[in-house]
């Protein structure tokens, strides 16, 4: 068996998988062979992707809510344990964007945004998935962070501030647990052709006036695609990747080391 290329009779919670690198992530663990969890808050996005999932052979539920709202995270975790009877990986996935702004211009409502979809939801989705991960034997959690996570200057103050806690949640949850058999990585994308990304490089003021001298000036290379993003993810979820824990991939094109 190739331990890379198999997830058959495992369960895969993806949050923000109704676009982007969530769904890419979501058809290529349902091309493997796992039962897909479609967490998103756009149900119209939900169920396509849900439907190209079965277009693959593969089976997905659907979960459509906040995931800042723990009893939107307790409904998402039981349609996973409830509709495949278990969970195997949680990939925390879904974020959101800043306006690029450095602290003196950060609203509350931003900041407040942004660390509620960034860093709080996934603290809620890890603690609410964590009983069936450990009951799983070698559960998993794959975090999406940012190269914005590794450094200062990859975005605003929220957004930085944000993916340097996801990261921090990735390295104490790995430690803490690395004895029960769980494992827990983040990969830590640089640009990526989303349909955000390509907007806000078309237009620097995409987001608000802080974009201008930000994101349309980083040293960030060319835009990676979510479908090598999406196959980052699957390589920290699969069995290739039993040694790996605590640790942050950047899946950048270099942006890391300039």
């Amino acid at each position: 068996m190739n331990p890379t290329a198999d997830f058959t009779h495992r369960t895969v919670l993806i949050t923000g998988a109704g676009s982007g690198i969530g769904r890419a992530a979501a058809l290529r663990f349902a091309a493997l062979g796992a039962g897909v969890v479609v967490a998103e808050l756009d149900p119209a996005r939900a169920e396509t992707v849900a439907r190209e999932v079965a277009e693959l052979g593969g089976t997905a539920q659907v979960s459509v809510g906040d995931l800042s709202d723990p009893d939107v995270v307790a409904r998402t975790v039981a349609t996973a344990v409830d509709g495949f009877g278990g969970l195997d990986v949680l990939i925390n996935n879904a974020g959101v964007y800043d306006t690029m702004s450095a602290i003196g211009d950060v609203t509350d409502a931003e900041w407040e945004r942004v660390l509620r979809v960034n860093l709080t939801a996934p603290f809620l989705m890890t603690r609410a998935a964590l009983p069936h991960l450990l009951a799983a034997g070698r559960g998993v959690i794959v975090n999406t962070a940012s190269e914005a996570g590794l450094r200062g200057s990859a975005a605003g103050t929220a957004y930085t501030v944000s993916k340097h806690g996801l990261i921090g949640l990735t390295r104490s949850t790995a430690v803490m647990y690395r004895d029960k058999g769980l494992r827990v990585n983040a990969v830590a994308p640089g640009g990526v052709a989303t349909n955000l990304v390509t907007e806000m490089r078309a237009d620097p003021t995409a987001l608000g006036p802080g974009t201008v001298s930000g994101y349309a000036k980083l040293n960030s290379g060319r835009l990676g695609e979510a479908d090598e993003i999406a196959a980052a993810i699957v390589f920290l979820a699969s069995d290739a990747a039993s040694n790996i824990n605590g640790a942050v991939l950047p899946v950048d094109n270099g942006w890391s080391a300039v």
